[in-house]
């Protein structure tokens, strides 16, 4: 975009009930050198100042009628509908090249709505909102993009002369993300996603270094729930050519009732994407949990390590290990591209070698026998390796087939 161009800042939110705030936004986005598109995901009340997308085309976006979802009167359901339907309205303006940025500004409600369709834009393109709930657990709103999310530090309830002050600056800010282009000459070689976790962090290391000699660049995901949902949010959209899966904790977090928990999908959309996916074991001995005293009582009598005072690790079981291979070798089975599980035998972290902590031989070979009895052999290549997941022969060979599984697909 030239300096002398206006970008379009596409603004959503409930205009019943947070409209003349978003009239003052608007405003200082407009003197600030942009473009407004106010979009009304509104459903109770009338709105208060007059919207470019209506409340009824949003509505229609996700396949429903206002009128009804007025009349029914469940707010709840009504939020869960407009947000489908904004997420639709922006996705389609920002395919129009009507969109550069996308802000919002209220509560819990709107902030809801309003993050449920920043979350269908593409990452990297602006989304900012501004909100009372900013201070506090972001991840519901968040999730696995990258949404902004700035404190409102008072009810978003009028303008007066700090809610003025902080709708300024937002104006200012999402404006200057709008005008800001990638920098000239950044990296453009093929992008791979890569998980890892502190304990599988030398292999992760050792299979960046590799790929980076083949003519990569390497993102590495912390597989943290998020983490997970990150990585396999890319590879949906598109930036990825391939994906080294080899950290899949999450999924025991998921199983067992962790705090890493990526959801019931994890797994399955880099497949769904077509991209080539090399995936390995790692760090599927534990489930995470915060500080030792937070571990629910059911889990009394299990083999634990505190890891540090934040992070408490949980031995996962041989019969949990059984149903994790059950669960893999499914998801792995309907996978729709080329698909290489390399399975590490003596170990996968690094605290579950011979002499560490973790180190449960009847657990890895419950995990083991299940992806051996489950997997497709004829859809997934399955390649056994006499080596822990942190040898550095094996962090090589898994980078070295996903090459060549990505020059294959070229």
């Amino acid at each position: 975009m030239a300096a002398s161009d206006a970008p379009t800042i596409v603004l959503v939110g409930t205009l019943d009930t947070k409209g003349h705030e978003y009239a003052y936004l608007r405003d200082r986005i407009r003197e600030a050198g942009a473009d407004v598109i106010l979009v009304d995901a509104g459903v109770m009340g009338e709105p208060q100042v007059t919207a470019d997308v209506t409340r009824e085309e949003v509505a229609r976006a996700a396949g429903a009628d206002h009128a009804d979802l007025a009349r029914a009167a469940d707010r709840g359901r009504a939020m869960e509908v407009m947000g489908r339907g904004a997420g639709v309205v922006l996705g389609r303006l920002h395919d129009e090249g009507q969109l550069q940025a996308a802000a919002a500004v209220g509560g819990s409600g709107n902030s809801a709505v309003a993050a449920a369709g920043m979350r269908r834009l593409p990452v990297g393109v602006p989304k900012l909102i501004v909100s009372t709930v900013a201070s506090g657990d972001t991840r519901p709103y968040v999730g696995a993009t990258d949404v902004t999310m700035m404190y409102s530090v008072v009810d978003i309830a009028g303008i007066n002369q700090i809610s003025a002050r902080i709708l300024a600056n937002a104006a200012g800010a999402v404006v200057g993300m709008a005008r800001v282009e990638p920098q000239a000459g950044a990296d453009r070689r093929p992008l791979v996603g890569a998980t890892m976790f502190g304990v599988t962090t030398p292999c992760v290391t050792r299979a960046r270094e590799r790929l980076d000699e083949l003519g990569y660049e390497v993102l590495v995901f912390h597989a943290t729930g998020t983490g997970g949902q990150s990585f396999e949010a890319l590879a949906a959209g598109g930036f990825l050519a391939g994906a080294l899966d080899a950290t899949t904790t999450e999924l025991a977090d998921e199983l067992v009732g962790g705090v890493l928990s990526a959801g019931p999908d994890r797994l399955e959309a880099v497949s769904r994407a077509g991209i080539p996916q090399v995936v390995s074991l790692g760090a599927l001995d534990m489930v995470n949990f915060g500080p030792r005293e937070t571990i629910p009582e059911r889990f009394a009598g299990r083999k634990l390590h505190v890891h540090n005072p934040m992070v408490t690790l949980m031995r996962t079981t041989a019969e949990e290990n059984a149903e994790l291979g059950r669960r893999i070798a499914r998801k792995l089975n309907g996978a729709k591209s080329p698909t290489v599980l390399f399975i590490p035998l003596r170990g996968v972290s690094a605290i579950d070698v011979e002499g560490q902590p973790f180190h449960d031989p009847e657990a890895d070979a419950a995990l083991v026998g299940a992806l051996r009895e489950h997997l497709d052999r004829a859809r997934v290549e399955v390649r056994e390796v006499d080596a822990d997941v942190n040898d550095p022969a094996f962090a090589t060979a898994m980078a070295d087939r996903l090459h060549e599984l990505i020059q294959g697909t070229r």
